[in-house]
């Protein structure tokens, strides 16, 4: 999105009223959720890391239904997770939505992986989750009897070379919404994970190796990446009242990549005309 645009796919005011938190929303995935649903009128709160990227996110939904709230946070900093759900509830009242959106790996062998850097990976992925999740319910959920967590993890699910960090964490937090889906009904809480493909997102063009890049989109059934607001228009959904039945399950958003690697037929079955390879020596 971006652009101070209302929705395309919404009504508006479809989250009017409802109180978002969003981790990770300074950039990508994150920022184009966040804007999505301050279009459709919610209040959104988000953290971050870093100031810079969050007050760029301000800017855009200056002109929007909705509004947006910022501050920096690390998400594995147990006070700071605490004082940041303890001021949301103090201001708001209520959260009705949190998106575990933050996260971050980097791609290189496995055994190249240093302890330290296994574990900053999981302390990333999978406890800032937790610490996030747990915060979100205790001081908001369960009092209200009534919440919403969406955590984002990674397709393919089929295992990912040069990612074995990320795949073993983004796998605990898929079971974490699975498990917490069971044992937090009872509170009306509801949990869900969507596992997100590739998409266009300025991390992954200008930030990834060109070579993976420049052939992504072949690997992927529909042959393309994903756009950032197809994301966006998932989790505005799950957000609004339309998603009160989603709970337990692991959504996936990538084009059919999880199903399978590249276009059907493969070329080397049909050769590059779409033709098998008989018809094409008979031209």
């Amino acid at each position: 999105m971006g652009e101070n645009v209302r929705s395309e796919i919404f009504r508006d005011g479809l989250l009017d009223g409802k109180v978002v938190v969003v981790s990770g929303a300074g950039t990508g995935l994150g920022r184009e959720a966040t804007l999505e649903m301050v279009s459709l009128g919610a209040t959104v709160i988000g953290c971050g890391r870093r100031p810079e990227p969050l007050e760029e996110t301000a800017g855009l939904a200056t002109d929007l239904p909705g509004s947006f709230e910022h501050e920096p946070l690390d998400i594995r900093d147990e006070e700071g997770v605490d004082r940041f759900f303890d001021g949301i509830i103090e201001r708001h009242g209520r959260i009705d939505t949190l998106v575990n959106n933050a996260g971050g790996q980097f791609l290189t062998p496995a055994e190249a992986i240093s302890p330290k850097g296994f574990r900053t990976v999981i302390e990333l992925n999978v406890t800032g989750t937790w610490l996030m999740t747990h915060a979100a319910a205790t001081r908001a959920f369960i009092p209200q009897e009534k919440g919403a967590v969406i955590s984002v993890t990674l397709s393919p699910h089929n295992g990912m070379p040069g990612m074995v960090h990320s795949g073993a964490a983004r796998a605990a937090v898929e079971n974490m919404m699975r498990t917490l889906s069971i044992e937090w009904a009872r509170f009306g809480i509801r949990t869900c994970a969507i596992a997100a493909g590739q998409f266009a997102t300025d991390t992954f063009v200008n930030k990834y190796p060109k070579e993976i890049v420049e052939v992504v989109d072949r690997t992927i059934p529909m042959g393309r990446v994903g756009e950032s607001e197809e994301m966006a228009w998932l989790i505005a959904f799950l957000a609004s009242d339309a998603g009160d039945f989603h709970s337990g399950s692991v959504i996936t958003l990538d084009g059919a990549r999880d199903n399978w690697f590249g276009p059907w037929p493969p070329p080397s079955i049909t050769g590059e005309s779409g033709k098998p390879p008989a018809e094409e020596r008979r031209k």
